[in-house]
């Protein structure tokens, strides 16, 4: 891969973390508010650990949704490192930051606007999501493992 595109997925990488933070702390400090006006007629939901409002259920999708939103953005940049690397192949690495960065618009804003807005029509985005998040770190397996390459002797 050039350097040129391994600088690119670090870049959206770093740019797609930062974004990450922002919705993590927009979440903390910030939605009660709104998740409540959204969810506040719903339900109450119940779940192992015991019933929780749907604003409750609402707040923690979001935090799903970070926490994924933020490991692949670290995976991105993990492809254009791992890009930088002899041996690797090139379309394997491009199709897993492409499919990390598809992954996180539709699994965590999937999520995201499920919880901000209650229309229930995002929430069959997610999976789609999920699953590029998935094919994506085996397309990074695929595009870094020395199988069927060359090798050299050890000095």
């Amino acid at each position: 891969m050039s350097n040129k595109c391994c600088r690119c997925w670090v870049t959206c990488g770093a740019i797609l973390l930062g974004l990450g933070v922002i919705v993590g702390a927009v979440a903390a400090h910030g939605l009660d508010e709104r998740l409540q006006e959204v969810h506040g007629d719903k339900p109450v939901i119940e779940r192992l650990g015991g019933p929780i409002t749907a604003a409750a259920k609402a707040l923690d999708d979001i935090h799903v949704g970070v926490r994924y939103h933020v490991w692949h953005a670290l995976g991105m940049i993990a492809v254009g490192l791992a890009g930088s690397l002899a041996g690797t192949r090139n379309w394997p690495l491009q199709a897993a930051g492409i499919c990390f960065g598809l992954g996180i618009i539709g699994f965590s804003g999937g999520l995201y606007a499920l919880a901000i807005t209650g229309i229930s029509s995002f929430g069959p985005v997610a999976p789609t999501g999920g699953t590029l998040m998935i094919v994506g770190w085996f397309l990074l397996a695929a595009g870094t493992c020395p199988c069927g390459t060359p090798s050299t002797p050890d000095p």
